[in-house]
């Protein structure tokens, strides 16, 4: 079964695109290649079933194991070691990250509070996009009551566009709620 967002984007949103920057082949369509959702915990260089929960979050919000992510190099001001697990991370291809893109707009943001879009600014420059969320429990997957500790998200959404201009048409047609 095709996710909803995809045939949309097969049906509306691609040909939309070719026509608005005149694609002359199929393949110069802009897309989405892959979504990586990052949720770093400082907090657990004390406490390391923090990161335990966090990792058990964000596998529950994306639907695929979280996986963990260690430190590079020793700081001692943050009183961080080389090798020590300091966040986790998930890369969705495919029909989950279709599926968790159109949950991600269409259900969790709104849900945000005071929510007037996001910023239009936070793209790389290769028409990718970046967007941090403060708080993990604007998802409907996570139960608001087994929550210890609120954590931030942040979610890159990587796409095939040559620049910008492309990257946030595609997103645009896709339902992003940009702010004006």
């Amino acid at each position: 079964m095709t996710p909803r967002l995809l045939e949309r984007y097969r049906s509306e949103v691609a040909p939309k695109l070719s026509q608005e920057f005149r694609f002359k082949n199929v393949h110069q369509v802009p897309s989405l290649e892959k979504v990586v959702v990052n949720m770093g915990v400082g907090e657990a260089t004390q406490n390391s079933k923090l990161l335990d929960k966090a990792a058990e979050e964000l596998s529950v919000i994306t639907g695929q194991k979280a996986s963990i992510r260690r430190a590079r190099k020793s700081i001692a001001n943050f009183k961080l070691r080389q090798g020590q697990a300091i966040g986790c991370t998930v890369t969705l291809r495919g029909a989950r990250m279709w599926e968790f893109f159109d949950r991600l707009v269409n259900v969790s943001l709104p849900r945000v509070r005071d929510f007037k879009g996001v910023s239009p600014k936070a793209f790389d420059g290769r028409g990718n996009y970046s967007l941090g969320i403060r708080e993990q429990i604007i998802f409907p997957e996570i139960d608001y009551d087994s929550v210890e500790r609120i954590t931030g998200v942040n979610v890159t959404v990587v796409t095939s566009a040559r620049n910008d201009a492309e990257g946030k048409a595609l997103l645009t047609h896709l339902g992003m709620p940009f702010r004006q």
